[in-house]
């Protein structure tokens, strides 16, 4: 056996015996005479596609930064968002259950600020993290509730929000405010927010190094409108002079001279948001304590003048946001944990954002919540595939465009289209492992698979006032 895979194989039986302890989360236990539990960075993109980063198959432009977490770590190759849209993908991650149970199945502004809030007392990833111990903060787009309503991330053991409560207000890099724990912050509307968004991320990550501490980092690159300061515009120019003519708009009447040149400069300066984080752990010393995950909340948008053509956003895979086909939910999916995670591993384990919770309660020692969809991915992380749990089923539903709902159930999907009008309708069947494009629907020739579908379909779900089948 190498050097260095022993060593990490120690370190993971090490680890897996801390966790297994029974005293874990205990002041008297073995973490409170020395051992120290994970720190956690997550970073999550806003629309960026399966295709989008040169580990997961970009030929256009490369994310050396992001593949290095890849490199040095663990790549998912089959993880999924909570769905195919923003504020129910976010939920589904917060909460642990998949969109057939979360409290937010679809994007819903509400006024001021904001968007319809989970309840008071919903049990959330960041409550329960700030419980175990932790130091949490919150870093870019919420779409989860607004200051001062119930969904107000400060009530969900926030220690220090910076950013958007808006999805809408999102759409803008040079907004006229952002919020800081609840006080409005006024922008000059030239000021690009991610920048501020990220210095934020790094004062918090320097001010808790000392303790354990959450990050969370739901950035809004690269969703549209399609903007990028000028020195990261320039070499794209060059190199797609074609597009300089074309013109992108969106929101707040934002207008963007070659924004196929612009999305490549975006993820441009997502990479090197990664590198700075990286290179910030290793600063302090914190590499090795720290976990440090990428992944998008949904897939890639067509907005703003953005071209996913162009770029095979979705890679491998068909479909864009808003779709229940693999491109609009299967997600980009990297991790590193130095000294733990074998570097340049692989999995092909079947997993989903409902996972992300109580995965990150086990390494924090604390109990996992009862009542949620999730299966913990440590197994997985500690290179044990053997001892991983996997899911009966995963299952989706989106109410836009006319409603929609999907399950992956061991290689195959199952997909229905227009619910609203048809909700006994025709069920696709798709070979996800043999035909990932989902382009050969075998639905006439497997109506076992089709009845076993329905069947889950029809009770994978529990009803809700707001999100039900119109008809």
């Amino acid at each position: 056996m190498k050097l260095a895979h022993f060593t990490i194989t120690l370190a993971a039986l090490s680890l897996l015996a801390v966790l297994l302890n029974p005293t874990f989360a205990d002041e008297s236990s073995s973490l409170a005479s020395g051992a120290r539990r994970p720190n956690i960075v997550f970073i999550m993109a806003d629309d960026l596609g399966y295709g989008d980063i040169s580990c997961y198959g970009q030929k256009k432009f490369t994310t050396p930064r992001i593949d290095s977490l890849a490199e040095q770590g663990m790549k998912f190759t089959q993880m999924y968002a909570g769905t195919t849209v923003c504020a129910p993908s976010r939920c589904c991650l917060m909460t642990g259950v998949h969109s057939g149970h979360a409290y937010i199945r679809g994007n819903m502004p509400a006024e001021p600020f904001g968007d319809s809030p989970i309840p008071a007392d919903a049990v959330t990833l960041t409550k329960t993290l700030k419980d175990a111990g932790y130091a949490v903060g919150v870093f870019g787009k919420w779409g989860l509730g607004a200051v001062g309503n119930c969904g107000d991330p400060n009530k969900h053991g926030v220690d220090r929000f910076f950013g958007y409560y808006s999805q809408l207000e999102a759409h803008n890099y040079y907004p006229p405010r952002l919020h800081d724990n609840g006080v409005q912050i006024d922008l000059d509307g030239k000021t690009y927010s991610h920048d501020l968004i990220v210095d934020k991320a790094l004062e918090f990550i320097r001010a808790n190094k000392d303790k354990p501490f959450f990050c969370y980092m739901p950035v809004t690159i690269p969703h549209a409108a399609m903007q990028v300061p000028e020195p990261y515009m320039t070499p794209w120019r060059k190199k797609f002079p074609q597009f300089e003519n074309v013109k992108g708009r969106y929101t707040y009447k934002t207008v963007v001279r070659n924004p196929v040149a612009a999305f490549p400069a975006m993820v441009t300066r997502l990479d090197d948001t990664v590198g700075q984080v990286l290179d910030l752990l290793k600063e302090l010393g914190l590499e090795e304590d720290t976990i440090v995950i990428f992944t998008s909340d949904n897939g890639p948008h067509h907005e703003g003048g953005h071209r996913p053509d162009f770029f095979n956003s979705s890679g491998a895979v068909r479909g864009l946001k808003r779709d229940l086909y693999d491109g609009g939910i299967r997600e980009p999916f990297v991790i590193q944990w130095k000294g733990i995670i074998q570097p340049g591993s692989v999995t092909e384990h079947v997993a989903a954002f409902w996972d992300v919770f109580p995965t990150f309660a086990e390494l924090a020692g604390t109990k996992t919540p009862d009542n949620i969809d999730g299966i913990s991915l440590v197994p997985t992380l500690l290179g044990d595939p053997d001892s991983q749990k996997s899911h009966e089923y995963l299952y989706w539903e989106f109410h836009e465009m006319g409603g929609k709902r999907a399950i992956r159930f061991g290689d195959f999907k199952a997909v229905q289209n227009d619910m609203n009008k048809k909700p006994r309708g025709k069920i696709e069947i798709y070979n996800i492992v043999e035909d990932p494009k989902e382009l050969n629907n075998l639905a006439d020739e497997r109506p076992d698979l089709v009845k076993k579908a329905r069947k889950i379909l029809n009770s994978a779900r529990t009803s809700n006032p707001i999100w039900n089948w119109a008809p």
